[in-house]
């Protein structure tokens, strides 16, 4: 998974640090990649299967009546960032050190957008996804990976599109007439 520089956060993600900011600072203890094992395996398909079969897919707006909310499954419903974030809370809270739990967005199989959580590991990067029953290598995933946390700075995201592929902008900033 290559990396292209900063980018900017999702929305949902700024408000969910304002009202979680003790979740989004940087980790005290700063750990590159997991070293992967067969029972590391094992963790993070239980969370994975946990997650899913205990939370029903709503979008935010039938839920929260917006359109783009970042918390934790509510009354045992939310969308596909709910679920990273409590697979991500989870995980946590069995160990593994957070820098290697990133949210990423990606592009679904229908260019929609959507939220996994990649596990950074010695044997490669692994996904957690609402979407799919087994933990899987990104790269066997058909998702075109968009942006995800810095493992250095949760604050901080980072853009997995070359420049030539990211949107631009279509309104100028500038104050031309």
């Amino acid at each position: 998974m290559q990396a292209f520089g900063d980018t900017l956060p999702p929305i949902g993600y700024v408000a969910f640090c304002r009202d979680h900011s003790d979740e989004c600072r940087p980790a005290r203890r700063f750990s590159d990649r997991v070293q992967f094992s067969a029972a590391k395996f094992g963790e993070l398909q239980t969370v994975n299967d946990y997650v899913n079969a205990s939370v029903n897919p709503v979008t935010d707006l039938d839920l929260y009546g917006k359109v783009e909310v970042w918390t934790y499954p509510a009354a045992g419903k939310g969308d596909c960032e709910d679920y990273v974030l409590l697979k991500r809370r989870m995980l946590i809270e069995r160990g593994w050190p957070a820098s290697t739990l990133l949210i990423t967005v990606v592009r679904d199989e229908n260019n929609e957008g959507h939220a996994v959580l990649t596990v950074r590991t010695d044997s490669g990067d692994y996904v957690l996804d609402n979407k799919r029953k087994d933990v899987s290598s990104w790269s066997d995933t058909p998702y075109t990976f968009v942006k995800r946390q810095s493992d250095r700075n949760p604050l901080v995201w980072i853009s997995l599109l070359p420049p030539e592929l990211t949107p631009q902008p279509s309104i100028s900033a500038s104050n031309s007439r």
